[in-house]
C-alpha cells in the first residue's frame, strides 16, 4: 500500500496517569522537545486516585478527587514550562476540545519560542466502585460504561461516559486530527511477576504482572486505536500513516538495576520536582500546586526506583541496513505498523527514495535479521496477531519475511508461532533477534514469559525446527548474538547480577548456558558481542548506574574512557555505537571517538554498517519517521 511521508514531526504520547510521561518515557520525551519537535499528550485517567493530595509529615487531608485532580493538572504545567525553558508558572490557554461521538475533553496548549505542548485530559474514573472498576475493566468487559471525572476548576461543565468503541474511536480521532509521526505508549504486555499480596498492593503492581493495571489497558488501548488508525487511513486506497511507536516499560523498572547514569538521572528527575510541586507555592491554582506526593526529593529516595531507569518495551535494531543492487543501501524499519524499505537514490549518497510497503503488520517497532549464506536477507518482527480487548483472543507471534534472491523480492509472510505457548504467557515475549552460521544454519532468539531465552533454528535446507528453551537464569530483553570465528553462536543477556551467556561447545551443536560474565560492574543495559580476533568473543556494556561502558576481553574488564553514556550500544566489526550523556549518538572505532552534531535527533536503535571502504555507516529514523544517513 502508499505509505506517507509527512515532513513536519509531531511526537503524541499516550498515558494512563498524569506523571507516566515524566516518570517513564523521559528522558525520550525531553530529547524530542529540544530538537524542536512539537509535544501532544494524553492522558486517559482523570488521576484523581483516593483524592488525597498528601503532604508528607502534615495532616492527611480530606478526600477531594476533583481537586486532587486539577492538583496534577497544575503539576504537569509547571513541569512542561520548565521543560520549555520557561518560568513554572507561566500562564496556559485553557480550552475544550470537541471529540469523537460527542465526547469532550479539556486541553491546556503552551507554545514558546517555536515549540509547543498540547496536554489532552479525557479524564475516565480511575476508582468507580470499592471494586475498582476503572481502564482495566473497560479494555476487558464490552457491556461496561466508565464515567468521567470534571476537575476542580475545569471548563467543562459536565463529566461524561465512554465505552470501549468510544475511547477507542476518540484516540483513532486525535491522531487522525494531530496525524504524529512519532507515538509513545506504556507496556501492553507486562512481565509476569509473582508477589506476595503484601509486596504487589505495597508496589501498586496488579496481581501477576510487573505493572500497575492502569498503564497495561492505557498501552492496550492505544495499540487497538493506532490499529484502527492505520485500518480506517487505508481503506478505499489510503495511505499508511507515517508513524514510528516507541512503548515503555513501566513499574518493570522496580525489579531490574537501574540503567541512569547519575547526570542523566539528575535531569530527569529535576523535571519531577515542578510536577510535584509545593502547597506552600502560588502557583495561582486554588486547588493545589502539584501532586504532593511526589514533591522534592522523593522520586530519588523513593525505594521503588521508578524515576531511576527508562527502558523500552521493544530494545534493539528499529533500522536494518542491507547492500541493495548496485551498491546502494536499502534501509528497513516498521512506519505505521508495517515493514518499509528504503533504497538510497545513489551509492553513498545519503539520500532515500520513497518508502515503500512490505505489509505485515500490526508489527512491534524493532525488527531481528540475519543474512543466509546466499546472501538473501531474512527479516523477523514480533506481530500483534490478535488484539481487540472485551474479552477476546490477545495474542503475539514471531513472524519472518525473506528475500527470494539477494537483492531481489520476497517470499510471502510467514509465522513461527511462539516460545511461550498459552493465551497470556505468549503476550510476554520479547523482540527476535537472529544470526546466521557458516553451517548454513539461521538461529533465531527471543526472550520467553519465562524471562529466560528460547530458540528456533533454520537447517541449512531451510526447515524450522521446533522451539526450545535453552535454560539459564532469569534475563532483560535486548538479546545480543554474534558467531565467533570458529564458526560457534554466542547470545549474551543482562541478568539481575551479570551478563548471561549461552554458547556451542562446537558449530552446529545446541546451544546451552555458560558460566555467568561477572567480571565487571552488575548491567545496567543489554550488552553486545564482538567476535575477537584471538577467536573469543568481547562484550560491552553500560553499568548499573553508570555513563561509563565496560569492556570485558578474555574475562578482564575495563573502562572505555571516553565513551560515556547510557542506553543501548550496536557493534559491528571494530566498531560501537551508542548514546552521549546528552543523548547523541557517537561513534568508536579503535581509538577514534565521532559524535553526531548535525541533523534530526535519533531515535533508539539505530543500525550500524561498515561501507566497502571499511569505515562506518549510521543508519536511523528522526522523529518525523522518516530516515538519516551519518558517515563518520
Amino acid at each position: 500500500m502508499p505509505v506517507s511521508t509527512a515532513r513536519r514531526a509531531l511526537l503524541m504520547q499516550i498515558l494512563a496517569h498524569p506523571d507516566d510521561d515524566l516518570y517513564f518515557m523521559n528522558p525520550d520525551t525531553r530529547r524530542a522537545l529540544d530538537a524542536g519537535t512539537p509535544l501532544v499528550c494524553v492522558y486517559l485517567t482523570a488521576g484523581e486516585a483516593d483524592g488525597l493530595n498528601k503532604v508528607p509529615g502534615r495532616p492527611r487531608p480530606a478526600p477531594d478527587k476533583a481537586a486532587y485532580s486539577s492538583a496534577r493538572h497544575q503539576g504537569l504545567r509547571q513541569a512542561y514550562a520548565t521543560l520549555l525553558g520557561l518560568e513554572k508558572f507561566t500562564p496556559w490557554e485553557i480550552s475544550v476540545a470537541e471529540l469523537a461521538d460527542g465526547h469532550r475533553a479539556e486541553v491546556n496548549t503552551l507554545a514558546a519560542g517555536g515549540r509547543r505542548v498540547e496536554l489532552v485530559f479525557i479524564g475516565t474514573a480511575m476508582h468507580t466502585t470499592r471494586h475498582r472498576l476503572g481502564l482495566p475493566s473497560l479494555w476487558h468487559d464490552r457491556r461496561l460504561t466508565l464515567r468521567t471525572v470534571v476537575a476542580e476548576g475545569s471548563p467543562l461543565d459536565r463529566p461524561g461516559t465512554y465505552t470501549y468503541d468510544g475511547l477507542v474511536d476518540v484516540l483513532v480521532g486525535l491522531f487522525e486530527l494531530h496525524r504524529p509521526t512519532l507515538v509513545h505508549t506504556l507496556d501492553p504486555d507486562p512481565d509476569i511477576q509473582h508477589s506476595s499480596e503484601a509486596a504487589r498492593r505495597r508496589d501498586s503492581e496488579q496481581s501477576g504482572y510487573s505493572d500497575h493495571a492502569d498503564h497495561t489497558a492505557a498501552a492496550c488501548f492505544a495499540w487497538a486505536a493506532m490499529i484502527r488508525w492505520v485500518a480506517a487511513s487505508t481503506r478505499g486506497g489510503g495511505r499508511v500513516p507515517g508513524f514510528a511507536v516507541a512503548s515503555f516499560r513501566g513499574y518493570y523498572n522496580r525489579h531490574w538495576p537501574k540503567n541512569l547514569p547519575p547526570a542523566v538521572l539528575t535531569e530527569k528527575a529535576g523535571h519531577l520536582v515542578p510536577y510535584g510541586g509545593s502547597p506552600d507555592w502560588d502557583c495561582g491554582n486554588p486547588s493545589g500546586c502539584g501532586d504532593y506526593n511526589v514533591g522534592g526529593d522523593r522520586p530519588l529516595t523513593n525505594r521503588k526506583g521508578w524515576v531511576r531507569s527508562t527502558r523500552h518495551r521493544y530494545p534493539g535494531a528499529r533500522t536494518v541496513v542491507a547492500a541493495g543492487p548496485d551498491g546502494r543501501l536499502d534501509a528497513y524499519a516498521v512506519v505505521g505498523l508495517r515493514l518499509v524499505r528504503w533504497r538510497e537514490t545513489e551509492p553513498a549518497g545519503g539520500v532515500w527514495g520513497p518508502p515503500g510497503d512490505l505489509g505485515g503488520g500490526p508489527l512491534a517497532p524493532a525488527l531481528g535479521s540475519a543474512t543466509a549464506e546466499d546472501g538473501s536477507l531474512l527479516l523477523f518482527g514480533l506481530r500483534f496477531a490478535a488484539l481487540r480487548g472485551q474479552g477476546s483472543d490477545d495474542e503475539r507471534e514471531v513472524v519472518l519475511l525473506e528475500q527470494t534472491a539477494p537483492g531481489g523480492g520476497f517470499l510471502a509472510w510467514r509465522g513461527l508461532g511462539n516460545p511461550s505457548p498459552g493465551r497470556d504467557d505468549g503476550r510476554r515475549i520479547g523482540v527476535p533477534v537472529a544470526v546466521a552460521a557458516p553451517d548454513g544454519r539461521v538461529h533465531l532468539f527471543v526472550r520467553n514469559a519465562e524471562k529466560g531465552v528460547s530458540t528456533r533454528v533454520r537447517e541449512a535446507d531451510r526447515t524450522w525446527g521446533k522451539w526450545r528453551d535453552m535454560g539459564g537464569g532469569e534475563v532483560q530483553d535486548g538479546l545480543s548474538a554474534v558467531v565467533d570465528r570458529a564458526g560457534r553462536v554466542h547470545v549474551h543477556a543482562a541478568g539481575h547480577h551479570a551478563v548471561h551467556h549461552w554458547t556451542q561447545d562446537a558449530p552446529g551443536s545446541e546451544l546451552t548456558a555458560r558460566t555467568q560474565i561477572d567480571a565487571g560492574p552488575v548491567p545496567g543495559d543489554a550488552p553486545v558481542g564482538l567476535p575477537a580476533a584471538d577467536g573469543s568473543v568481547d562484550v560491552f556494556y553500560r553499568g548499573q548506574a553508570r555513563a561509563v561502558t565496560t569492556a570485558v576481553r578474555d574475562g578482564v574488564a575495563s573502562d572505555l574512557v571516553g565513551f560515556d553514556g547510557y542506553g543501548e550500544l550496536t557493534a559491528v566489526g571494530a566498531s560501537l555505537l551508542g548514546r552521549t550523556v546528552e543523548g547523541g549518538l557517537q561513534v568508536l572505532t579503535g581509538t577514534r571517538l565521532s559524535q553526531r552534531t548535525q541533523g534530526s535527533a535519533a531515535l533508539d536503535g539505530a543500525a550500524l554498517r561498515l561501507g566497502d571502504d571499511g569505515r562506518p555507516v549510521v543508519v536511523g529514523l528522526g522523529p518525523d519517521a522518516l530516515p538519516f544517513t551519518w558517515r563518520p
